[in-house]
């Protein structure tokens, strides 16, 4: 009797053992949402004022009301990096207090993400903060073309995660933009390379469906979706959808693009940025004898109701919004009159030549190289707190001084009108100048289009704007009716010195921009980026950190006294007069007068 019920007891064990290694014979439906891009908008509200934003509390009473009404075996979480950066929140867990366990790691634990890659501004944010948040995540924080410095047959970050799912195997691949040493410091991802989303990940597929025989793979990318041509390294998630096999669902980012693809066997998602949507695609499996005969595969997105939060998870977390506001509102200093972001794309303006101030007050400069980084950025005259400084420089850029010559200042600077203006011809300048329209030749590179965040129709920038650089510490002239490499005439150093091409100068500039970021220094230039550590001279903290300590040490910024030609130098469009026109029609339409 006891040897007939041991017998039983280890027949039953091993059914068991059979049935719990796969899945059971039948139909299943798995709703895999998707994030990207948070920036930090974790919270439902903003720190000043009454505005509220979507938000990962929205996220999540979306997501909770769907594990909640078709159960938590039918649903996968997911997100495609950069999660680290960009908010009040973010900053300060990352800089300020760096005792508590990450905000970001609590939020996503308490969502139960099942995985999260790794995204360019998370390893901006650097080692000491993303290493900390990847040991205290509940789920892996994947980014398997990293390959180890020491030893390129392992990653820094890990590749894969299998997630189970009524018995169903689904592997996740996670991947970080291959582009990053073109954008980001040495410093930021020592240890570590990046090599090509889509030559590497075909290979890691292969190995996953090798050792785990998944049911299904998902590719988890922070890629933009790009063209699918293969020629942009930044944006390859078209050319895994175009080229790789064995995969199910591709999650891009990056782009902050809300865009879907779908094919008879594999989709593609990426849900935009800022939790303004949630991707969703849904996997339905039949599955037969134990194995999985037929799989279909759609994708949509679905847009984030701001104001539809999880209340009980709003009130988990409400002392860390308060803590953030409590930092954000500290007042700093006075701002004397208005900075306006939008007027430096004309001329030379009260914002940048505060922010060239920054770089030539630094002991050795000689030049600086800046852009505006928020396209239509304002801030009001009157006492600037924390929050404000997170408009007038929003990433987290350090400050380089870089070595160039006269001739690659020059060609830099060739290089960023040349993504900024037209070239008009003298006779169609003067012509369309004396009486611009919507019709006239644009001197801005501009075009009216519809923009696929919003899906509203309006004249917007070509190129992105942070790439707009001007210089401080020269005079110089921009010839609109000449071709890029012709049109930068630079009279003279800002104190009248002649300026040489041969002679070298010492230029602060962003370590972003250091490192290759908008082609200006490699392109542009002719700088070789990889080995930018001989050149450099300098390194300073970060632009927000120089502005706090300039608050702190002035007390105040009052632009009429920055607006210093014999400090700064100056610099305009030529001929001026028909190019005043035109640029102010260009800004008219760019940015419309409110009714």
């Amino acid at each position: 009797m006891k040897k007939t019920l041991i017998l039983l007891i280890s027949a039953i064990a091993a059914l068991l053992a059979v049935s719990s290694c796969g899945p059971r014979d039948g139909s299943y439906s798995i709703d895999i949402f998707t994030t990207n891009d948070v920036h930090g908008t974790y919270f439902d509200s903003l720190y000043v004022g009454n505005r509220t934003r979507p938000s990962l509390f929205a996220v999540n009473h979306y997501v909770d009301s769907v594990r909640n009404a078709r159960g938590a075996e039918n649903v996968i979480l997911l997100d495609a990096g950069d999660c680290l950066q960009g908010d009040n929140a973010s900053y300060y867990y990352n800089f300020v207090d760096t005792v508590s366990e990450h905000v970001y790691a609590r939020l996503a634990n308490y969502m139960k993400y099942d995985a999260i890659s790794v995204g360019n501004h998370d390893v901006e944010t650097g080692h000491p903060v993303y290493d900390r948040v990847a040991k205290e995540l509940d789920m892996p924080f994947l980014a398997g073309n990293t390959p180890l410095e020491s030893d390129p047959s392992k990653s820094y970050f890990p590749s894969y995660t299998v997630i189970k799912r009524h018995g169903l195997k689904i592997a996740v691949i996670g991947a970080t933009n291959a582009n990053m040493k073109a954008w980001l410091g040495r410093d930021l991802w020592d240890g570590m390379d990046f090599v090509s989303i889509a030559s590497w990940l075909q290979g890691e597929v292969d190995k996953v469906r090798e050792s785990e025989h998944p049911d299904a793979v998902i590719a988890l990318l922070h890629t933009a979706t790009g063209r699918g041509d293969g020629s942009q390294l930044e944006s390859e998630g078209l050319d895994v959808f175009n080229s790789v096999k064995g995969v199910d669902v591709v999650v891009c980012s990056h782009d902050h693009r809300p865009w879907v693809e779908n094919a008879d066997t594999m989709v593609l998602v990426n849900s935009g940025s800022h939790c303004r949507n949630i991707g969703h695609a849904v996997l339905n499996v039949e599955v037969k004898d134990g194995k999985v005969v037929s799989k279909h595969l759609t994708a949509d997105l679905i847009p984030v109701r701001a104001a539809a939060v999880d209340t009980v998870m709003k009130a988990v977390f409400a002392p860390d919004y308060q803590a953030v506001k409590a930092f954000t509102l500290e007042p700093l200093g006075e701002l004397t009159s208005d900075l306006i972001m939008r007027e430096s794309y004309t001329g030379p303006s009260d914002f940048m030549n505060f922010i060239h101030t920054l770089g030539m007050m630094q002991e050795g400069v000689d030049i600086s190289f800046s852009a505006p980084l928020k396209t239509n950025g304002f801030v009001k005259a009157g006492t600037l707190v924390y929050n404000d400084l997170f408009t007038l420089y929003p990433y987290e850029n350090q400050m380089f001084v870089v070595k160039m010559t006269g001739a690659e200042i020059k060609n830099y600077l060739e290089y960023s009108y040349g993504d900024w203006i037209n070239t008009i011809p003298a006779p169609v300048l003067t012509l369309a100048a004396m009486n611009p329209s919507e019709a006239s030749p644009r001197l801005l590179k501009v075009a009216k289009r519809s923009d696929p965040r919003t899906g509203m129709t309006g004249w917007s920038f070509i190129g992105r704007t942070y790439n707009y650089d001007s210089a401080a510490g020269l005079v110089y002239n921009v010839n609109v009716t000449k071709e890029e490499g012709e049109r930068i005439e630079i009279i003279s150093l800002a104190d009248g010195t002649p300026f040489s091409e041969e002679a070298q100068y010492n230029v602060a500039m962003t370590s972003y921009r250091a490192a290759g970021g908008g082609d200006l220094m490699t392109k542009g230039a002719g700088i070789d980026t990889s080995n930018i550590e001989e050149r450099i001279v300098a390194k300073y903290p970060e632009y927000r950190e120089l502005i706090y300590r300039y608050l702190k040490e002035n007390g105040e910024i009052n632009p009429a006294s920055l607006n210093r030609p014999e400090f700064l130098g100056t610099w305009q469009f030529v001929p001026a007069a028909p190019c005043k026109a035109l640029l102010d029609e260009d800004m008219r339409l760019l940015f419309p007068p409110r009714r």
